[in-house]
C-alpha cells in the first residue's frame, strides 16, 4: 500500500461503522466511508464534538451538519496550499490520500533533468497539477467542470503558482485528447483520475469499467517520445490494482519500455495504527 503519512494539517483520527474521524488543519470531520466496516470503541472525544459532520439520507444523498465551520478554509502539504470547503456528497474538494502520488510526481518532475510537459485530466481542484507545477513542469489542466477548473486556479494562487506555465481548460477530456492528437500536441507525464461514473456534456455515459482502458489508449497518442510517467487512479471497488497494471503495462511497456506498478493507496489510522484503503493507483514509467 502507498501510504500518505507527511500530513500535519489533516489526520485520520479514527474510522469505524462506516464513518471517519479526520482533523482537517483546525476543524474536525465525521464523514460517511464505505471501506471503514469494522467497530471500534470510538474513545476519542472528537467523534461526540466534532466541527461538522456529514449525515447520509435513507432516501440518498445527504447533508453537512456544520456546527463550528467556517465557509472555506487553507491546509498546507509541504509547500503546497490548499483550499478546502465541505461540498454535496460528503467532499471537501481535497483527497489528502493523494498527497504521495503528489510526492511521486514533484520528485519525478524535479529529477529529470529537462523541462517536463504534464497533461493532468479529470484534473479536479488540482492537487496534481500544484504539485507539478511546483516542480518547475508546464501543465495542462482539463476538467468538464467550470467551477472546479475555478477553484484549482484558487489553489495554485494559494501555493503561489500562480504565474507558472499553467493552462487551464474546461473541456470533456477524451474530446480535448482527440483535438490534442490533431494538433499534433505532446506530453511527458500524463496524470487522470477518472470518475467511476459520469455523463458528457452531450450526455454520453462514462462507466470506467467500459471506457477506461479505450480512453487510456488513446491517450498514448499524446505521449512525447520520451515520457516519465502516467499516473492513472481509481476508485472504483471493482476494478483492482492489477487491472490498472494490466492496462498500462500492455499499452505503454511494448512502445516505450519500462513497466507499471499499481497498489492501493492509504492512509494511517492515529487511533489503531492501521491503515484505511482509500482507492487504487497505477504508476506507470521509465527508468525506475
Amino acid at each position: 500500500m502507498w501510504v500518505s503519512d507527511k500530513w500535519t494539517d489533516f489526520e485520520l483520527l479514527d474510522c469505524s461503522d462506516g464513518e471517519k474521524l479526520e482533523r482537517w488543519g483546525d476543524y474536525i470531520l465525521v464523514r460517511p466511508d464505505p471501506q471503514a466496516i469494522w467497530s471500534t470503541k470510538r474513545t476519542n472525544p472528537n467523534w461526540r464534538k466534532s466541527s461538522a459532520r456529514y449525515e447520509r439520507s435513507s432516501k440518498g444523498g445527504g447533508s453537512w451538519d456544520k456546527r463550528s465551520l467556517p465557509e472555506k478554509w487553507q491546509i498546507r502539504y509541504g509547500e503546497l496550499t490548499f483550499n478546502v470547503k465541505p461540498m454535496n456528497f460528503k467532499h471537501t474538494g481535497l483527497f489528502p490520500e493523494q498527497a504521495v502520488n503528489w510526492d511521486y510526481i514533484m520528485d519525478k518532475i524535479r529529477s529529470a533533468g529537462r523541462e517536463i510537459n504534464v497533461l493532468n485530466l479529470f484534473a479536479y481542484t488540482g492537487g496534481a497539477t500544484v504539485a507539478a507545477a511546483a516542480a518547475g513542469a508546464k501543465v495542462c489542466h482539463v476538467d468538464a467542470a467550470k467551477g472546479m477548473v475555478q477553484w484549482a486556479r484558487e489553489n495554485a494562487k494559494a501555493s503561489g503558482l500562480e504565474d507558472r506555465p499553467i493552462r487551464w481548460i474546461v473541456d470533456d477530456c477524451a474530446k480535448f485528447v482527440e483535438r490534442e492528437i490533431r494538433r499534433g500536441h505532446k506530453y511527458d507525464a500524463i496524470i487522470m483520475d477518472p470518475p467511476s461514473y459520469g455523463r458528457g456534456p452531450s450526455g454520453e455515459i462514462w462507466k470506467l469499467e467500459e471506457n477506461l482502458y479505450p480512453f487510456v489508449k488513446l491517450c498514448t497518442g499524446v505521449l512525447s517520445d520520451d515520457p516519465l510517467f502516467v499516473i492513472i487512479n481509481s476508485y472504483t471497488t471493482g476494478l483492482s490494482a492489477s487491472t490498472l497494471t494490466y492496462i498500462a503495462g500492455s499499452l505503454f511497456t511494448p512502445r516505450f519500455g519500462g513497466r507499471a506498478v499499481s497498489d492501493e493507496l492509504g492512509l494511517p489510522v492515529t487511533e489503531t495504527g492501521l491503515c484505511l484503503p482509500c482507492g487504487a493507483a497505477c504508476r506507470w514509467s521509465v527508468g525506475d
